[in-house]
């Protein structure tokens, strides 16, 4: 694939498209807090994602993007900043010393998701993702311990990261302006795939209240 931007958010809103007939309503709980990846996000809202949409379809595509984002400040930074990629680098190697991490790995539309839904009252679960994940976390050994920094190394790392950070916004405005020019066909597919299955529950929900 093109390394670029632009081919780069059409590559993952494609993906995105190829997932959506697959979406199914959850059946669960509802979340207990906000989603601060897809709350007020400026690349839902430029995905015409912001309105009438449920949430797991615009986490899909909130974290496909972000996909696109970290890719690009990942090369940014193994480019240009050598010490945010050293320390970078050495946060990799510390996780991966633990065997068990059960939020690696997972399709982009189920990133960034709690591990486990809220316990229903009066029947706790045996066990958990996160309860094993911190379990592995104590019973790991610890990479060996890097020498401090000095004051200076600290300061340009400092720097680094407000180039990364700059970097990070430019190439997330320039996601979202790419990704205006989709919204046509992530409007059809969401009328085609999401709205009738809204619809229906919707259905459902006034006929179990008219039986009542």
């Amino acid at each position: 694939m093109d390394g670029s931007i632009e081919s780069r958010v059409s590559h993952e809103v494609d993906n995105w498209l190829r997932w959506l007939p697959r979406w199914r309503p959850g059946t669960h709980r509802g979340r207990t807090r906000l989603c601060r990846q897809c709350f007020g996000s400026p690349v839902v809202g430029a995905a015409g994602l912001d309105t009438d949409v449920p949430h797991a379809v615009q986490h899909a595509m909130a974290m496909r993007m972000k996909l696109v984002i970290d890719a690009s400040v990942d090369e940014y930074t193994e480019l240009n900043l050598p010490l945010l990629s050293r320390e970078l680098r050495l946060t990799e190697e510390r996780k991966a010393a633990h065997a068990y991490r059960p939020a690696e790995g997972l399709e982009p539309e189920f990133k960034g998701l709690d591990l486990d839904p809220p316990p229903a009252p009066d029947e706790p679960y045996l066990f958990t993702f996160g309860e094993l994940a911190q379990a592995d976390d104590a019973d790991g050994h610890p990479a060996p311990p890097q020498p401090p920094l000095t004051v200076e190394e600290k300061a340009m790392i400092r720097a680094e990261l407000k180039l990364a950070d700059d970097f990070a916004t430019l190439v997330g405005r320039r996601v979202c302006a790419e990704l205006e020019l989709h919204r046509e066909r992530i409007r059809r597919a969401v009328a085609d795939f999401v709205e009738p299955q809204v619809q229906a529950l919707l259905a459902d929900l006034d006929s179990s209240l008219d039986f009542r």
